[in-house]
Formats: structure tokens, sequence, C-alpha cells
């Protein structure tokens, strides 16, 4: 995975996102040496969140056919939650 200091996408912008992500998935945005953050171009980002929600569908889809759900009013579901 290619790492770019902050420094250099302060300096270069939106460029050196382009040059990295022609070749890459990823862009990681180190700061200070850290890895901080994850660029990604968007079809990328679409695809991972598309994973997301099946994977999220998929799980509702087990709870309710295990019967795991709760059929509350608004009030009961805050006072189950405890909130």
């Amino acid at each position: 995975m290619t790492v770019i200091s902050a420094n250099d996408l302060k300096t270069r912008g939106v460029s050196v996102l382009q040059e990295v992500l022609r070749n890459a998935h990823e862009a990681v945005i180190s700061v200070r040496g850290r890895e901080s953050y994850v660029v990604m171009d968007w079809h990328a980002y679409q695809k991972c969140r598309e994973t997301e929600l099946d994977a999220a569908l998929t799980e509702v889809k087990r709870d309710l056919a295990a019967g795991r759900v709760h059929k509350d009013s608004v009030a009961r579901h805050l006072k189950r939650i405890g909130s």
C-alpha cells in the first residue's frame, strides 16, 4: 500500500492522489509519521459500501429467520436498550 505524507499532499495537492491511485486501489495518508487516513477512488468506495450493506442485510435476514427481533414502540425500545 502506498503511503503519502500529509506534507506531500499539502504541497502537491490532488495530483499526488491521482498519481498513486492510477496504480493502486488505495493510498494511505500519514500525519507526523502515523498512518491516519485511507483514500480510494469513488468506484472502489462504492464497491466497499455495497459489500458492507450486503453483509448487514445478510445479518438482518439471519436474525429474522432465528426470531431475534423485537416488536416494540419507540419508547419501549429505548427503555430496553437503556437510553
